[in-house]
């Protein structure tokens, strides 16, 4: 019997409706925050390491995952070099450092080796951060995205319990292109902004003066576009720079300098409006 017009429309639709994931949580921690930029070189991974200690400041629990797998950077930003242990054989033990626990794939391979693998091999990678290692007691986890729009980015955005992203760029036009490709991706994959912060925001001179060497307010001009919080600036900071590549990060190593303190604020936002 000839189907109806109406039943292969029907068919048809449902073989449109967008595929509805599964998405588990990373377990042993309350809340899961990615720390996104869409753009290579604004500074994401010294942004995203100092700001979870600035949220330890305030007396919360962190953990640090650093998912750029062909790039790992929190080896360097804490000065950790130690192989994760396993109990079991399945699970690992995430490493600590400064009260922190730390996970990333720059601990399981030595730090000059090339990480040349396709996408399936590096997502299975993030599923085995995110659901094999053994978070304990976490009321936080900051996440360490690499820069685009791609297959780590999809694998967390539809496989994982995500709470909410925060973008990171600096005010230059060509960043900022990538930013919007990036607040409309977690858009569509339905990962929710909390905002976005401006990094290399100004340098500030021995003469006291504001330099805004990056432009100026093109981070907050694009929050606004996208009805976006706009969370605050970051200046450029030699003190920032130089303890990342010590190990140490600012936030915690000197939790009264004036950057550490813009670090604190924004850490409060996050705190008092989604914690």
């Amino acid at each position: 019997m000839t189907e109806k017009k109406e039943d292969i429309d029907r068919a048809i639709k449902e073989k449109l409706k967008p595929k509805q994931f599964v998405k588990n949580p990373i377990n042993g921690t309350k809340f899961t925050l990615l720390i996104s930029s869409a753009k290579g070189g604004v500074g994401k991974s010294t942004v995203a390491v100092n700001l979870a200690f600035a949220l330890q400041s305030l007396g919360l629990k962190i953990g640090i995952l650093d998912a750029d797998v062909y790039g790992p950077s929190l080896p360097k930003l804490v000065d950790l070099n130690e192989k994760p242990k396993s109990e079991d054989g399945k699970a690992l033990i995430p490493l600590e450092k400064y009260k922190a626990q730390c996970m990333s794939m720059g601990f399981l391979v030595e730090e000059q080796t090339p990480m040349i693998w396709r996408g399936p091999m590096v997502i299975s990678a993030l599923k085995t951060m995110t659901q094999k290692v053994l978070w304990k007691d976490l009321d936080i986890i900051v996440i360490d995205m690499p820069p685009g729009t791609g297959d780590t980015q999809l694998t967390f955005a539809q496989e994982v319990k995500v709470d909410g992203a925060i973008i990171i760029s600096t005010p230059q036009d060509l960043a900022l292109l990538d930013v919007k490709r990036g607040i409309q991706m977690f858009d569509k994959t339905g990962v929710k902004t909390l905002g976005l912060i401006d990094n290399m925001s100004f340098f500030k001179g021995d003469d006291g003066k504001e330099y805004k060497i990056f432009g100026e307010s093109g981070v907050e001009k694009t929050a606004k576009e996208f009805n976006k919080d706009f969370l605050g600036s970051i200046p450029l900071s030699q003190d920032l720079r130089n303890s990342a590549d010590k190990g140490n990060p600012l936030t915690h190593a000197e939790p009264n300098h004036e950057v550490s303190v813009i670090f604190k604020s924004i850490a409060k936002k996050i705190k008092d409006s989604y914690l």
